[in-house]
């Protein structure tokens, strides 16, 4: 029987840089989409968001839930544009959504009359504020270190375009890592 020759064509190996570097091309992509839009990581600046987050403390936040599952709740601690400079993010926690009416009363925070469930780690202050009703499209945020903490109190309610996230996590310091929780599905903090 005679030799056939091989008629398949020949393939041209990349070579080990090539590969390499399309690899990292890949990767950079597919991080940079995930940034982008699934998860990122923040600093926390500051002593507004104390027992619960402290200055330097880094969280991860889920960016596309309120895109695509559902929209803020009270209680969710959220990352967010600074109404007075968006170049600059602010993380608090939601205590009111679009419609509730909000007030201080000796430092204690109300919502549609009813004393709103605080977290176990918040700093309540002395004073009073409000009544307030939070527009369409808007959420009314506090500091949880309530006497130190520039918030809606100041700046008004974030408007639902403003905000870039959920926190969920503490990932640093390493010995700190924990999942901050979430509120109850009917809206409790």
């Amino acid at each position: 029987m005679a030799d056939v020759p091989d008629e398949r064509p020949a393939v041209r190996r990349k070579s080990p840089l090539h590969e390499v570097l399309e690899t990292l091309v890949l990767a950079l992509l597919f991080a940079l989409i995930i940034r982008t839009f699934v998860v990122e990581v923040y600093q926390v600046s500051g002593s507004s968001m104390t027992n619960t987050l402290y200055d330097q403390e880094r969280v991860l936040v889920n960016k596309f839930i309120y895109k695509l599952v559902r929209d803020p709740r009270p209680g969710d601690i959220i990352v967010f544009k600074y109404p007075r400079q968006p170049e600059r993010d602010f993380i608090k926690r939601v205590v009111a959504v679009a419609g509730d009416t909000v007030e201080m009363r000796g430092g204690v925070v109300y919502v549609n009359g009813e004393p709103f469930n605080e977290a176990p780690t918040v700093r309540l202050s002395a004073g009073d504020f409000g009544p307030v009703v939070v527009p369409p499209d808007s959420v009314f945020v506090l500091g949880d270190n309530r006497s130190n903490s520039e918030d809606s109190r100041y700046f008004g309610e974030v408007p639902l375009s403003h905000i870039r996230g959920l926190a969920v996590a503490r990932i640093w310091p390493l010995t700190e890592i924990s999942a901050l929780a979430l509120p109850a599905a009917e809206g409790g903090g």
